[in-house]
């Protein structure tokens, strides 16, 4: 009888040994899939653009371009980054998109992100933002704006980030 006992036991323990093995490979599998999925996220584009920006871009000067940061709620920071856009051509602009980017220490790509640019609405009790196609920007016109970075590249080495308008709605 002590043989049949054994046998089974070693059957048992043969069992148990898989499960340590298929819980690291999920977490080892689950881990690289996160970095996978960050990574993309932080960088999805190599360069400062990925096309070229548009024509009616150079009727839009950005100037006066500064940085702040900011406690969130959640205990984390926000970056903002802000400045001033004017419209200098003949059409009434209801979009931009701009690309920002963040370098490192070594002025290479941290964190390249499309964005719609939003426009400051109102300064009092809070800053309040919209996109142009709320508040469109008229032939003639100026107005400030703000982008929020609610997550910036750890590699980012701090210095004041490209903005390039890429993309131009008008009417």
């Amino acid at each position: 009888m002590e043989p049949k006992f054994a046998a089974s036991e070693s059957a048992a323990a043969r069992e148990r040994n898989w499960a340590p093995a298929v819980i690291a490979a999920a977490i080892v599998i689950a881990a690289v899939l996160m970095l996978w999925l960050t990574s993309g996220r932080i960088k999805p584009d190599a360069g400062s653009s990925s096309g070229a920006p548009d024509p009616y871009a150079a009727s839009l000067p950005i100037t006066e371009l500064a940085m702040s940061e900011a406690a969130n709620m959640v205990g984390g920071k926000v970056t903002y980054v802000s400045g001033h856009i004017a419209n200098t051509g003949s059409r009434t602009v209801t979009g931009v998109t701009v690309q920002v980017v963040f370098r490192d220490y070594k002025k290479e790509v941290a964190q390249s992100q499309r964005m719609p640019l939003t426009v400051i609405r109102m300064r009092e009790p809070y800053i309040d933002t919209a996109l142009l196609s709320v508040s469109p920007l008229k032939p003639g016109g100026a107005t400030d704006f703000r982008l929020n970075f609610d997550t910036v590249s750890p590699e980012w080495a701090g210095t004041m980030p490209e903005v390039q308008i890429v993309r131009v709605d008008s009417k």
